[in-house]
């Protein structure tokens, strides 16, 4: 009876996830696409840039509850902590390739803290404070450390072996994810793709000014584009 439940929890999952709250919240409030601004990304990050610091709350939390919701409901009905992470995981992807915007979505932060607001509670207040050290120094190379060093935090509080492979997963979809970049295409020359590819990967993004970066718009993104990666 549970094989059933859990493959309906993982398909609702992902759709659930892939329920785009920036997007929509762009296209109300600014009648924008968030996918032609700053980083391209379908994000609370984007919704503060370009559409209005107060629309980041409803944003936030929607995508926060939308992973919290199914792992929470994984364990009412005891089906263990691996398949609540699998199903939490479900909504991750859904929220980074989403259906309803051609796969091209968010990072996956926001309901990455979901899934440890339900399974391991410390592991958010870990991520929260490497994020607001990014507000400080450099926000892409902070988000990273704080999934890198989140075994240990793990180690520290005792926390249940689970942890250790949602740790694993976070990471590795959080770097595929910042090497596909949205489908955003690569330059043609090889020196300037492998730039290109270890500025996504350190610093999820294409050039290495980050203000210029964040706040790219449609009419200036040719230019951007244009530019040499490694000396923007």
């Amino acid at each position: 009876m549970k094989i059933p439940l859990i493959f309906f929890l993982m398909i609702a999952g992902y759709l659930l996830g892939s329920i785009p709250a920036a997007y929509v919240v762009g296209r109300i409030v600014k009648k924008i696409d968030l996918r032609q601004y700053g980083s391209g990304t379908v994000s609370s990050s984007m919704v503060w840039e370009h559409v209005g610091h107060w629309a980041v709350i409803p944003v936030a939390l929607f995508d926060v509850f939308k992973a919290s919701v199914p792992v929470w409901l994984a364990i009412h009905f005891n089906l263990g902590e691996i398949v609540a992470l699998m199903i939490g995981i479900c909504v991750v992807a859904g929220h980074n390739w989403p259906i309803f915007l051609k796969f091209q979505g968010g990072r996956g932060l926001s309901p990455m803290i979901g899934i440890l607001l339900v399974l391991f509670p410390p592991g958010v207040v870990w991520l929260l404070c490497f994020l607001l050290l990014g507000r400080l120094y450099e926000p892409p190379i902070m988000a990273l450390l704080g999934l890198i060093t989140l075994p240990i935090l793990v180690i520290l509080m005792k926390g249940s072996k689970v942890i250790y492979f949602a740790a694993g997963l976070f990471l590795l979809i959080t770097l595929m994810k910042r090497l596909e970049a949205n489908q955003r295409a690569l330059p043609s020359t090889i020196k300037q793709k492998w730039s290109v590819l270890l500025l996504r990967l350190l610093y999820d993004r294409d050039i290495k000014d980050h203000q210029a970066w964040i706040h790219r718009k449609p009419e200036n993104q040719a230019n951007s584009a244009s530019s040499n990666p490694g000396d923007s």
